[in-house]
């Protein structure tokens, strides 16, 4: 299964999800990340200089999927900007409306 629009694979299946009790709201392509770093988490008591390098490979994981979601949107804006742009051999738009008597 994977997302659509993203380049990074849904490793993690929705059976493993559910057996871990991954929250529906954190199911995205980094859950495989989350399902050890929360038993680690359970396992040293939520010491947080514990489990160290698995919080890093998930929120790293967490960040590439944010940058790759705002280009695509930055993408999205400037295909709409340049559509609402008149061309430029066109003809100009004027500033001031004309009224409806003029």
């Amino acid at each position: 299964m994977e997302a659509p629009g993203s380049s990074k694979p849904m490793i993690a299946t929705q059976a493993e999800m559910v057996e871990a009790r991954v929250p529906m709201a954190y199911r995205d392509q980094c859950a495989h990340l989350l399902i050890p770093l929360n038993k680690c988490r359970q396992a040293e008591f939520y010491l947080p200089w514990k489990c160290e390098n698995e919080r890093h490979s998930y929120e790293k994981c967490e960040y590439e999927l944010v940058m790759e979601r705002m280009l695509q949107m930055q993408k999205i804006r400037e295909k709409e900007a340049n559509l609402k742009l008149p061309n430029k051999g066109g003809v100009a738009i004027g500033l001031i409306p004309k009224t409806a008597n003029a």
